[in-house]
């Protein structure tokens, strides 16, 4: 039987090996090892059950489970220790008959009581699994699935009996607040295993001021117009849409981007929009390569290189060790996809110590906003914010 040498983890990685336990969360920041350390966990402990890991698809794509499991003699054909299969979350339906073997879930998507979550608990009653998460749950709902998997509960609706108080005036069921808290603390903390680790890395963070065109902006809040069909805007949603274009599409934004490719030759630039992907597109004297709803390309072999990548394609699944500089040439919504676009460049192996960090900020309402709930470690919610404007 393979072994992997305790010698070969870290010690934050070697601490969370020896408290992994079956239905365990494995929680770890973005670049700190988790698949190593599943790996590990398995190969001492799992071996010889057949192995099938529920990931993301650029995961699954990546084949870069594959390349953890192969060092030890872990295959999808030919093993010595069970078979190995790696598929996306999409597909999880299929493995709900399965029986007696060892499941990772990386990439927690295990949130309400869709399809995923049902699949995921009658995989859970049938086989041995470990799951594995960067973000753990943001409230006391998130752990449901994983509560109930690990026989706390019944199903949800014992739980939300247990220890949910919703409002009583409120036309849609909000929680007030939580009772029983020792004992979700006592469960929580039975199941959540942290993976802390001091990074040699050092994060260097430059906000870069960029431009928009004000008449048009103003064109576009005051007089509800969009510049771009020249009609009148028809909702809200076409409001925030034309903004966002309007503020992210002047040229200070690219003109940015070629300034720091002559400091950093290889740079990797997240963005949100195809318009902005079609500027990117027109930069001179540089390899580009995507990772985009387009087009799946490898990071460039070059000396110079840009590396467009599309938050939701891209901010999770995969690292690049080859470069120590990013730009953000708009901001997302969305604060864990911000936060895991950092980690891409911020790993274990990464032979850089500084990492630097450009972040494009206009000074829109719009940008000025995004920015706001990003720094607080929120989401920015489109209409909470045109209600209080």
């Amino acid at each position: 039987m393979h072994q992997i040498s305790i010698g070969s983890l870290y010690p934050h990685q070697q601490d969370a090996l020896q408290k992994l336990t079956n239905g365990s969360i494995l929680w770890g920041g973005v670049g700190t090892g988790k698949s190593l350390t599943a790996v590990a966990y398995y190969i001492e402990k799992e071996a010889p059950k057949d192995i099938i890991v529920i990931t993301t698809a650029k995961k699954r794509d990546s084949l870069e489970w594959e390349g953890e499991f192969v060092k030890y003699g872990v295959g999808s054909t030919f093993t010595t220790q069970g078979v190995l299969k790696v598929d996306s979350w999409n597909n999880i339906a299929k493995y709900t008959e399965v029986e007696g073997a060892f499941f990772i879930f990386d990439e927690q998507r295990l949130v309400g009581t869709g399809k995923w979550v049902k699949s995921f608990l009658k995989i859970a009653k049938r086989n041995r699994w470990i799951l594995l998460s960067a973000t753990p749950g943001d409230t006391w709902l998130d752990y449901i699935p994983v509560f109930v998997a690990n026989g706390f509960y019944k199903n949800q609706t014992e739980f939300k009996r247990e220890h949910v108080v919703y409002k009583t005036y409120s036309k849609f069921p909000k929680v007030d607040r939580y009772t029983g808290l020792n004992r979700l603390l006592r469960q929580r903390n039975q199941l959540l295993v942290e993976m802390p680790y001091l990074s040699h890395t050092v994060r260097h963070v430059t906000d870069v001021t960029v431009e928009h065109d004000k008449e048009l902006f103003a064109k576009v809040v005051k007089r509800k117009w969009n510049v771009f069909t020249n009609k009148p805007l028809r909702d809200v949603t076409e409001l925030f849409i034309t903004m966002r274009r309007v503020a992210n599409s002047h040229i200070s934004r690219l003109n940015t981007i070629k300034n720091l490719l002559d400091v950093h030759p290889r740079l990797i630039v997240f963005y949100n929009f195809d318009y902005e992907l079609e500027a990117l597109r027109t930069l001179e004297g540089v390899t580009i390569g995507e990772w985009n709803g387009h087009k799946h390309q490898p990071i460039p072999k070059t000396k110079e290189w840009v590396y467009l990548v599309q938050y939701a394609a891209g901010a999770e699944g995969w690292n690049c060790i080859a470069t120590d500089a990013m730009a953000f040439y708009s901001l997302p919504y969305s604060y864990k996809l911000w936060h895991q676009a950092h980690g891409r460049i911020d790993r274990i192996n990464t032979p850089y110590r500084d990492l630097w960090y450009y972040v494009l900020k206009g000074t829109s309402l719009i940008d000025t906003a995004v920015a706001k709930a990003l720094s607080e470690k929120r989401n920015f919610n489109e209409s909470a914010f045109y209600s209080r404007t």
